[in-house]
């Protein structure tokens, strides 16, 4: 009887002990809220107890939608040279190819007739050609450029802009000229002659006219006109004119497009009246 009441004893404290044991500090802990679930909700733009929005939700944004600052800031190019440049045609649409053309580094820019062709930097106009002289069956290199201007730039490069419907009046040698001045007007002239109205635009050191094949153009011409059109204005051939001078020499031979179509002679006797009949041949 009594070992009856010991073990009913035992029983009742056994069971007191397992509602007070582990399992209930683990549904203390559950019930607990977790700083790491706190920073979360703050990271993420929760709300607060009082009902307020938190974090990244509570940045006010403009009526537009867009966040504040969000427009690129434009910074002007820097300055890589003394010299400005501009984009030797003025007011009219242009497009032209960044590769050679017939093997030469020149750079046809298409652009409508009558469109300008400016001075590309302040400098002094050198050569003026006011005739198209340039004939299909002889094909001379000298006379390709048809009606053209080159001036020799305070960079000490030489510009040339062909292929002219006009020079403007009264251009002549030894005449000051700013960036941007008009020099004439954009046509097909030279052996352009059947094609639609362009400027032959080519780079190069002063040499003698005689030297035709230098003045047409020895340096790629199309970063700098890249350049010049998106408002980078000083970026300089004046470099890459030397250095291209040092590697082929001051006078280096043509190669290109150099000998003319030779004159077709005419035979005395295929041009004489055929004997009339019954006369001797």
């Amino acid at each position: 009887m009594r070992s009856g009441k010991l073990a009913l004893l035992a029983g009742a404290g056994c069971l007191a002990a397992a509602c007070s044991g582990p399992s209930g500090d683990a549904a203390a802990t559950a019930a607990r809220p977790s700083s790491s679930a706190t920073s979360t909700s703050t990271s993420t733009g929760g709300t607060s107890a009082a009902g307020t929005p938190s974090g990244a939700a509570a940045t006010a944004r403009p009526a537009n939608g867009k966040p504040a600052g969000s427009d690129p800031v434009r910074v002007l190019p820097p300055k890589v040279s003394p010299f400005t440049y501009v984009f030797p045609v003025k007011g009219c649409r242009t497009t032209y190819t960044r590769k050679l053309l017939a093997g030469l580094p020149k750079s046809t820019i298409w652009a409508g007739k009558g469109c300008a062709f400016v001075a590309p930097v302040d400098g002094v106009v050198r050569e003026v050609n006011t005739e198209s002289t340039w004939k299909p069956d002889t094909d001379v290199g000298a006379d390709r450029e048809g009606r053209f201007v080159t001036i020799l730039g305070k960079d000490g490069v030489l510009y040339l802009g062909g292929h002219l419907y006009s020079v403007t009046p009264g251009l002549k040698p030894g005449a000051k000229v700013r960036a941007g001045q008009r020099l004439g007007s954009i046509g097909n002239s030279g052996n352009a002659l059947d094609t639609a109205a362009n400027l032959y635009f080519g780079i190069s050191w002063p040499t003698d006219p005689k030297y035709w094949w230098i003045r047409r153009g020895m340096v790629e011409p199309w970063t700098f006109l890249d350049a010049w059109r998106s408002g980078n204005r000083t970026l300089s051939p004046k470099q890459t004119v030397i250095n291209v001078r040092k590697r082929v020499g001051a006078l280096p031979k043509c190669t290109v497009l150099c000998v003319p179509r030779p004159v077709q002679k005419t035979d005395p006797q295929s041009t004489q009246s055929p004997p009339a009949d019954g006369a001797a041949a």
